[in-house]
């Protein structure tokens, strides 16, 4: 034992005191180095004969170690969760193939049109239906705290997308001053401004007309690489049908992960589900931005609201795991290389530099992990029982 060899006691040379005396100094160490070496070897031999896989961090009660007994103790742990597959083939799915009609064109091409509009200032009258007014606005009531200003705000009078309460600029002539009195939506996308009835003090500084581009073969060269309109009407076709096939088939496949979590309804351990809740929480945060610091979450409030998302989530993951597993599906190495220089062109940074920083992180495990994730889905979505998605109830709009 070391401990006899350098145990350092009076009148003895190092090595050289008797075993009894180092077993009465040294007894706590003693068992001590006995307990780090023995409880880990008995522990995984355990394991290993009953095929158990632990996470988390296992805790060890009811230590029994007395001197001429048997070392005896338990250990509490959570176990990985057993998957056993159920028939992953032909899972019925809503999905139905999209198509881009003339009129989505042209909606789309107005929309291009509208991002290159001109604003051409018009000669001082008073503002009409159909004038974009550029205005100054300062909140006069119904906010709490500093006032709330605009400066050089363009609204389009009378616009789809402009709110009613903006029509009382029609009629105001550059350098009139109006109380203009707002009622915004609930869900409106500015927090402070959702749901309340704002004064304004609206200044007209000057009127505009908007005048769009015409739609011919130099709107066309102007956008691009384009050589007609034709060509372009053609690129615009195809990529709108790209994105509504993108995203019916991201709406098929979480249709079937959601299903493949309620066909396999085993026990979720309560570390799989902390850890998922610390991704969300993460992902809250990230889309917080540069005001991350300044949210505090309360995690346990969270994982109570979450707690049912988080479970499907888990068993989901597992499942789509272990039929990758059965199925031999995993990410190549041309795979994993195609990303990282795909990103290494988008940073502008050479391939080698971003390859040692992310097999350093763990990054590149994580490409390859998702990687391997997206190539089991379309798997299971190619597999997959496609059925009419049912139609929209009355009053619904279908969403594109």
């Amino acid at each position: 034992m070391s401990i006899q060899k350098d145990a350092k006691l009076p009148g003895f040379r190092p090595g050289k005191a008797p075993l009894s005396m180092i077993r009465s100094r040294y007894k706590d160490v003693i068992q001590q180095e006995i307990l780090e070496q023995l409880i880990p070897r008995h522990f995984q031999k355990q394991l290993d004969e009953e095929n158990l896989h632990f996470i988390g961090k296992p805790q060890m009660k009811d230590l029994h170690f007395h001197d001429g007994a048997p070392l005896r103790f338990k250990m509490e742990f959570e176990v990985a969760p057993e998957v056993e597959l159920k028939e992953y083939r032909e899972i019925p799915t809503p999905y139905a193939a999209p198509d881009v009609s003339d009129e989505d064109v042209s909606r789309r091409f107005d929309e291009l049109r509208e991002s290159r509009a001109e604003f051409i200032n018009l000669d001082p009258r008073p503002a009409e239906n159909g004038d974009a007014a550029v205005v100054d606005l300062v909140s006069s009531g119904g906010l709490e705290g500093a006032p709330m200003e605009a400066q050089d705000m363009t609204i389009e009078l009378g616009a789809p997308g402009t709110m009613p309460e903006f029509s009382a600029v029609v009629g105001m002539s550059p350098g009139d001053v109006k109380t203009i009195t707002v009622t915004y939506p609930e869900d409106y996308g500015q927090e402070r401004l959702a749901g309340k009835t704002v004064d304004f003090q609206a200044t007209l500084k000057r009127l505009q007309k908007k005048e769009l581009p015409e739609l011919n073969d130099d709107f066309a060269k102007d956008l691009g690489d384009f050589q007609s309109l034709d060509e372009l009407r053609q690129m615009v076709r195809t990529n709108m049908l790209r994105e509504r096939e993108q995203a019916a088939q991201r709406a098929a496949k979480d249709a079937i992960l959601h299903k493949l979590a309620e066909m396999h309804p085993f026990a979720v351990p309560e570390t799989y589900v902390d850890r998922q809740i610390d991704i969300y929480a993460e992902r809250f945060l990230a889309q917080a931005g540069a005001d991350r610091d300044k949210i505090k979450i309360d995690r346990g409030k969270l994982k109570d609201a979450m707690r049912d998302q988080a479970i499907r989530d888990i068993r989901g993951t597992l499942v789509v795991d272990k039929i990758g597993t059965v199925e031999s599906i995993a990410a190549t190495k041309d795979e994993v290389d195609a990303e990282l220089n795909r990103y290494a062109r988008q940073v502008r940074e050479p391939v080698a530099a971003i390859r040692k920083r992310f097999d350093e992180n763990g990054t590149t495990g994580r490409i390859a992990d998702s990687i391997r994730t997206e190539k089991i889905m379309s798997f299971l979505f190619e597999q997959a029982r496609k059925e009419a998605p049912a139609e929209p109830a009355a009053g619904e709009a279908a969403a594109e």
